[in-house]
């Protein structure tokens, strides 16, 4: 591991097709708490084509789908059942440091490559996805045990919800109060595993979505909330910062002290953060 970093763990927690004005609509508390109490923008981007797989793939590799490729967006149409480029958990983990992600959808396979990731999970078949809740218990499960310094989390239900009845109905708002309902418990299991204070949060999204789908380059669909909370970060709204999804990866690395690789179109959004709360070596990891 390196001798500085801003924290030695990072969650990420991907909230699949979550709009950013859902979260004052459906009155997000969580979120809505972690705005107030951190840094975000309700107007960060994410790539077109705005589908799940492509634009995850952006926010893990730091690289955009001309670059890294991946424009098929399921298990059955797959180009590739590995995506062999440096992302997050490759160079994280090549530094020292432990990786797990808890993925919710089957189509997430190519991102689990080998020896990169201490734990991963997805579920199975062609179009196998798992709840929040169930995720969530997964979660709970792995942490009772094990300290991985980089968390990430993806949750399924306002994409699920939008598709069946469509983005900002009824019941895509009770999907996104599910969400955010997971993401509180998932604090509470970070605060457990860590100690409260002692890790750094991004709260995002892949995309978002109108009437039942996503995927172009309609404002909905890619216009994407960015919300930085816990240890490092400055409170306020990004305003000058024009946040893109393959800055996640980028900043996810700067948090552990470490460099992007130099190919990465990403950026740290150093906006968010207070560079001199650096911990060094042998702080809790």
């Amino acid at each position: 591991m390196p001798q500085s970093s801003i924290t030695r763990n990072v969650v990420v927690i991907s909230v699949d097709g979550l709009r950013p004005d859902a979260i004052g609509q459906f009155k997000a508390q969580t979120m809505q708490r972690l705005m107030h109490e951190g840094s975000y923008t309700l107007f960060a981007s994410t790539i077109n084509p705005s589908k799940t797989l492509p634009s995850h793939t952006s926010m893990l590799t730091g690289e955009p789908p001309e670059r890294h490729g991946v424009l098929w967006n399921n298990v059955a149409t797959a180009h590739a059942d590995s995506i062999d480029l440096p992302n997050v958990f490759s160079v994280a983990r090549a530094h020292g440091y432990r990786t797990a992600a808890f993925f919710g959808k089957a189509k997430f396979h190519p991102l689990q490559r080998t020896g990169t990731l201490d734990y991963s999970q997805a579920p199975g078949g062609l179009f196998g996805r798992w709840s929040g809740r169930r995720t969530v218990s997964d979660v709970a499960r792995y942490l009772a045990d094990a300290r991985p310094n980089l968390l990430f989390v993806h949750l399924t239900d306002p994409d699920a919800s939008g598709h069946q009845i469509g983005w900002m109905s009824e019941e895509y708002g009770r999907a996104v109060l599910a969400a955010d309902a997971a993401v509180g418990r998932l604090m509470d299991l970070a605060d457990g595993a860590y100690g409260a204070g002692n890790y750094s949060l991004i709260v995002t999204a892949d995309h978002g979505g109108h009437k039942k789908n996503h995927g172009s380059s309609d404002p909905l669909d890619v216009t994407i909330p960015w919300i930085a909370w816990g240890q490092g970060v400055k409170q306020g709204t990004l305003e000058s910062s024009s946040v893109r999804t393959m800055d996640t990866a980028s900043t996810v690395l700067w948090l552990l002290g470490l460099s992007e690789p130099t190919e990465w179109a990403g950026s740290p959004v150093f906006e968010a953060y207070d560079a001199t709360t650096a911990n060094t070596a042998g702080a809790e990891q």
